[in-house]
């Protein structure tokens, strides 16, 4: 199975500027092919040139910006390439990709790096994550029209039209018969023209995989096909299993029932009156399969273990029956609520067969390899299997791996068997000792597993620790730096407002130069009169208007003396107040 995962690097498919770019990761028969950068136009051209079984992203807002520009994109992808959501979960809830990859024990190296999302995304699909998008329904149209336009006119036009529409005829009737042998239910509608068809459309019930007419286009016709559309967007799980579930009950008149999934998460929180047990088996058989049925009471009731028969799970019972104190802070410590105290009586029983088994999980998953889905690993655990048979029982596809391991066992006695399974390989050490040897051995193997596990946990805390020094130091260094900054920056606000105010002042300071200038270049005309100038001529001062404002304008600017004489160029809007001003300066008219 041929699988293309893609992870957008850069761009969007709403920029018109800028369009995306995307990592492209090729998967094929469980290995990684081949790793480009692709533009989207190159992405749909390699699509149908390899045509993969699988499109897998993690986001439709990549590759289109809505619902309209998804069904034109899906229209150009081969019949038998399905689009396959990785981040839309088995019950159709939403998730992220990190989420998504840790159900199958795969870590997600760098969460920035597109080429790392998209082969974790092409590996992900390979396992039978997400769910895949339907936007077509089960109908198809088939289009023949002409590929020429008939033109104006001429000698020729009726030959050329005749031409022209009799291919579109010929190939709709080509059409038409391939449809036939192939046994499809279709609607035909004509649109006649000279000598011929100008159109020729088939509406067909069937999906695109069984039309088996392909499109294209000649010198005188074009054949579109085109999907039914939807009215909205469908997801279909690839995986239909249901999950496996840990299930507390806490019976009687009400009946309290809790589900939660293999990582703690809760599922349903129910209490109802008048159920039968039927009724429950039904509710919780809806919700996943459960692994685990667990009480609250040291001596499981006979309706409970009815339950767990029903489901052949295994049972939780506490060593000691719990008080009500103690299952009122075990609900509190994972912080789920609970409605009435039947809720809370089988939220504590789940919660504690989790906490029970949790340890166990994160111990044995060490040993898990990456690609194999914790949800089976973690319900065979429950049941008492080992992890070698568990990748090869309960996964059959992983088989290869475990007789890989098997080999590696028994190759340290000398011999190495590809065919070995972990059971026969017990069944050797059996014949090796007796049962006490190999339960020591046994011990032994826990004790390693547990030191490597502790050897794990004081590295990785010993980088974290190493990692938060450095982020102290460049924080430390980052603060300093804007510290610095914002005080230059104020420096620099200061000086810029001490220059605009002196600028203010040196403008205004400028302004009074000018006006001091025109004052003494008119003073010095004035004075420049010679006694035989002033036997000739009389001097005189122009006034535009005979005003107070006008009259004290003047006399900033000329001066007004004793004796002048002051000629007013318009007389309205004269009144007391100028004739005062007048009066007091002794003019001589």
């Amino acid at each position: 199975m041929k699988i293309f995962g893609i992870d957008i690097i850069g761009g969007s498919v709403r920029s018109r500027t800028r369009k995306p770019v995307f990592a492209l990761t090729v998967r094929d028969a469980g290995e990684i092919k081949d790793t480009a950068e692709v533009s989207l136009y190159r992405l749909i051209r390699r699509i149908n040139a390899e045509q993969p079984d699988i499109l897998a992203v993690d986001s439709l807002q990549e590759i289109s910006q809505n619902v309209q520009d998804l069904v034109a994109f899906m229209q150009m992808l081969p019949p038998a390439t399905k689009v396959v959501l990785v981040t839309r979960g088995m019950h159709q809830e939403p998730e992220s990709l990190q989420q998504v990859a840790a159900r199958y024990n795969i870590r997600l190296q760098n969460k920035l790096d597109p080429y790392s999302e998209s082969k974790t995304i092409a590996h992900v699909a390979e396992l039978g994550a997400g769910s895949e998008v339907i936007v077509f329904d089960d109908t198809c149209g088939i289009t023949v029209s002409r590929n020429r336009s008939l033109g104006k006119g001429g000698w020729s036009q009726n030959r050329y039209a005749r031409k022209v529409n009799g291919a579109v005829l010929v190939k709709s009737r080509e059409i038409e018969s391939r449809l036939k042998e192939k046994g499809l239910r279709f609607e035909k509608t004509e649109y006649a023209g000279f000598g011929g068809m100008k159109r020729v459309h088939f509406h067909v019930f069937a999906g695109r995989k069984q039309i088996p007419v392909q499109a294209g286009r000649s010198m005188d016709y074009q054949v579109r096909i085109a999907a039914g559309r939807l009215d909205k967007i469908r997801f279909v799980s690839q995986n239909t299993r249901k999950k496996h579930v840990i299930v507390g009950i806490d019976p009687g008149t009400t009946v309290g029932i809790v589900v939660l999934d293999m990582e703690g998460n809760l599922l349903k929180l129910k209490s109802a009156r008048r159920m039968s047990l039927s009724d429950w088996t039904q509710e919780i058989a809806d919700i996943g399969n459960p692994v685990v049925v667990a009480s609250d009471v040291a001596q499981m009731p006979m309706s409970v273990e009815k339950i767990r028969r029903a489901f052949n799970a295994v049972p939780y019972t506490p060593k000691v029956s719990k008080t009500q104190d103690d299952k009122a802070a075990l609900c509190n410590a994972y912080g789920l609520p609970y409605g009435n105290d039947h809720e809370r009586d089988s939220l504590s029983a789940a919660l504690d067969a989790y906490k029970f088994y949790r340890q166990k999980f994160q111990i044995i998953e060490k040993r898990i390899p990456a690609g194999y889905d914790l949800d089976i690993v973690r319900a065979g655990i429950i049941r008492g299997y080992s992890p070698e048979q568990i990748i090869s029982d309960l996964i059959p596809s992983a088989r290869a791996f475990a007789n890989a391991t098997a080999s590696q066992v028994s190759g340290e006695n000398g011999h190495a068997e590809s065919s070995v399974s972990p059971i026969s390989s017990v069944s050797d050490a059996d014949s090796l000792g007796s049962a006490s040897a190999l339960r020591t051995a046994q011990l032994e193997g826990m004790i390693k597993d547990l030191r490597n596990h502790i050897d794990d946990i004081r590295k990785e805390l010993k980088d974290k620790e190493a990692e938060i020094k450095s982020l102290k130091k460049q924080l430390s260094a980052e603060r300093t730096e804007r510290f610095e900054k914002r005080k230059e920056n104020q420096t620099i606000a200061e000086r810029d407002n001490q220059i605009i105010s002196v600028k203010k002042l040196l403008r205004k300071q400028e302004r009074e130069n000018r006006r001091l200038q025109r004052k003494i270049k008119r003073l010095k005309e004035f004075n420049d009169f010679n006694e035989d100038d002033a036997a000739r001529y009389i001097p005189v001062k122009v006034l535009s208007a005979l005003t107070k404002e006008e009259l004290k304008e003047m006399d900033d600017e000329l001066g007004i003396r004793e004796g002048d004489i002051i000629y007013p160029v318009r007389t309205d809007g004269w009144g007391n107040a100028a004739v005062s001003y007048l009066s007091d300066s002794l003019v001589r008219a």
